[in-house]
């Protein structure tokens, strides 16, 4: 259990509202979402939501509510308006390209909505609440 995407802060998430809680639970998101596992020869890294692009319909409506979760915790944290508009739309955008039946897990590869909405929660993260701030080596 200590190993994984989902391996951090003593094998459980942290279940606080506080910024740094927040910070923790959406990076352990993207994570899984995008950078899951490595796929060998292409050397590229991929996660759950291209996986759940291979299930026609029902993997994009299920991508698209694990990116509005991830909007949802950006609201918690009081993030304006036109960034979380900006993050639907880089959710709205995936779910659209997902129902493309069988070209859908291409932009999966491409586009990562969550790693784009990861970005944005991060720099409002840095800017209002620098203390959560995390040097990665």
């Amino acid at each position: 259990m200590g190993t994984g995407p989902f391996a951090k802060a003593g094998n459980r998430l942290p279940i606080g509202s506080d910024a740094a809680s927040v910070r923790q639970r959406v990076e352990v998101l993207e994570r899984a979402l995008e950078r899951m596992f490595v796929i060998p020869g292409i050397n590229r890294p991929v996660g759950i939501d291209a996986l759940l692009g291979l299930l026609p319909v029902g993997g994009s409506f299920i991508g698209a509510a694990f990116g509005g979760y991830m909007i949802w915790e950006a609201r918690n944290l009081g993030m304006g308006k036109g960034a979380m508009a900006r993050m639907a739309g880089n959710v709205g955008l995936d779910w659209l390209f997902g129902l493309i039946p069988g070209a859908g897990i291409i932009p999966d590869f491409f586009f990562r909505s969550n790693t784009r909405n990861l970005r944005i929660i991060r720099k409002h993260l840095d800017k209002h609440h620098p203390s959560t701030v995390v040097v990665e080596g």
